[in-house]
């Protein structure tokens, strides 16, 4: 069984910043981790390859430093992996995103299962793992919980729906988003850090890939920020300390007197 899980390095939720200019998010000289939610989406591939053998095969489109992200993914022990990183993928949307993807997923060759995670913590959008599938023309489950049996060139799962949850059995090949439910992320290994330092993990560009110049980067981007602002909170007001019986009476009226003048009270 071949899986391939794409992740993304994405800044620390405390340091995400965004770029007023071109409204996408600064990420030179920001710490970065590993998608949290793409931990999940790494843990389930590699269970479903413990239970039915095979490999596991993570891809990470962005800048150089996201090497990092796949370093970790082959240390908890994913088998293959590759970089899709050049400049003229910076700035994509979720549409432009998800199309270089699929088509480093359609160079890595035939498979069976994607596994992505919910959604990414720095866009919060969870378009990108369906817009691969739309690209790669495949069946796709959202929010699944649970990755159940493979039978007869199908696998069936739980996706959690609002009123409860939805049994599937979907068509292989197919791409799966996860959600926390899913498992537990394990932690990398001594011997798969190791293994991690050693593996050459190639880069895939665009004089490497075939990809159409119309679908990449800011310039291939449907959807753009045209405008970025910071809310401002403004609320007046005055504290009432009541510090005895007296005060405490006059903090009550001053109180019920502010409520009625606002037509809060009858």
């Amino acid at each position: 069984m071949k899986i391939i899980v794409p992740i993304k390095q994405v800044p620390e939720s405390s340091n995400v910043k965004m770029d007023p200019e071109t409204g996408t998010v600064i990420r030179a000289g920001v710490e970065t981790v590993v998608n949290p939610l793409d931990l999940y989406a790494l843990e389930a591939a590699l269970r479903l390859k413990e239970q039915h053998g095979g490999t596991v095969t993570v891809i990470s489109m962005g800048p150089p430093q996201a090497m990092k992200a796949l370093n970790e993914a082959v240390a908890m022990g994913c088998d293959e992996a590759a970089l899709i990183s050049d400049r003229k993928f910076g700035g994509a949307d979720t549409h432009a995103t998800s199309y270089t993807l699929s088509q480093a997923i359609r160079g890595v060759g035939a498979y069976d299962l994607v596994i992505a995670g919910e959604r990414a913590t720095d866009g919060d959008t969870a378009q990108v793992g369906p817009g691969i599938a739309a690209w790669l023309d495949i069946p796709l489950a959202t929010y699944v919980s649970k990755i159940g049996a493979l039978e007869q060139g199908r696998i069936r799962v739980e996706r959690l729906v609002e009123e409860g949850y939805q049994l599937l059995s979907v068509p292989l090949p197919c791409l799966l988003t996860v959600v926390k439910a899913v498992a537990v992320p394990r932690l990398p290994t001594l011997k798969g850090k190791i293994r991690s330092k050693d593996l050459q993990i190639p880069v895939l560009n665009t004089e490497t890939m075939q990809l159409n110049p119309e679908y990449l980067g800011l310039a291939g981007s449907p959807t753009k920020v045209v405008n970025i602002s910071t809310p401002k909170v403004t609320r007046g007001g005055r504290t009432v300390s009541a510090q005895d019986d007296v005060s405490l009476k006059a903090a009550v009226d001053e109180l019920v007197a502010l409520l009625e003048k606002k037509g809060v009270l009858p």
